[in-house]
C-alpha cells in the first residue's frame, strides 16, 4: 500500500475555508477511513491530525471580537 507524505507543524494558515468538522479515524480492513457527508464527495479535503490534548475547535470570529 502506499504511504502518504504527512509534513509535522503545529500551526496551519488556510484561506477560503467552507466550513469544517471533525470525525473520528476508524479501522476499515488493513487501513483507516474517515466518514465524511455527501456534500463533499468530488470535492479536495484536506485532513488535520491533532494532538488529543490540543483545543481542536477554533473559536469563531464572533466570539474574538467580543473579547
Amino acid at each position: 500500500m502506499r504511504r502518504i507524505k504527512t509534513t509535522i507543524s503545529n500551526e496551519i494558515s488556510v484561506k477560503g475555508i467552507k466550513g469544517f468538522f471533525e470525525r473520528r479515524v476508524t479501522k476499515f480492513g488493513t487501513g483507516a477511513k474517515i466518514d465524511a457527508p455527501k456534500e463533499y464527495l468530488g470535492k479536495k479535503v484536506i485532513i488535520l491530525v491533532c494532538d488529543e490534548n490540543a483545543e481542536s475547535t477554533p473559536k469563531s470570529a464572533v466570539e474574538k471580537k467580543e473579547k
